[in-house]
């Protein structure tokens, strides 16, 4: 029999998680705390819609500006 009467010695104690190491799971929030930020920022500036409105407004007074200078004056 080959057996060793020393008992195994004690795993090694793990080493303190940093609370600024990026695991996957702070990565996780930090992307979606980001995603939240961007959502909030774009529900108080208006939306798609308040966009939409200022780019259509910016065409016409685009075309309003370009509108007199092609047509002859009599």
């Amino acid at each position: 029999m080959n057996h060793d009467p020393t008992p195994p010695p004690p795993p090694a104690p793990e080493a303190k998680l940093s609370p600024w190491k990026l695991t996957s799971g702070r990565i996780l929030l930090l992307v979606m705390g980001a995603l939240l930020l961007v959502y909030v920022a774009s529900a108080l500036l208006g939306g798609l819609d308040n966009y939409q409105a200022l780019r259509q407004a910016s065409d016409a007074a685009r075309l309003e500006q370009q509108a007199p200078a092609t047509q002859p004056s009599s």
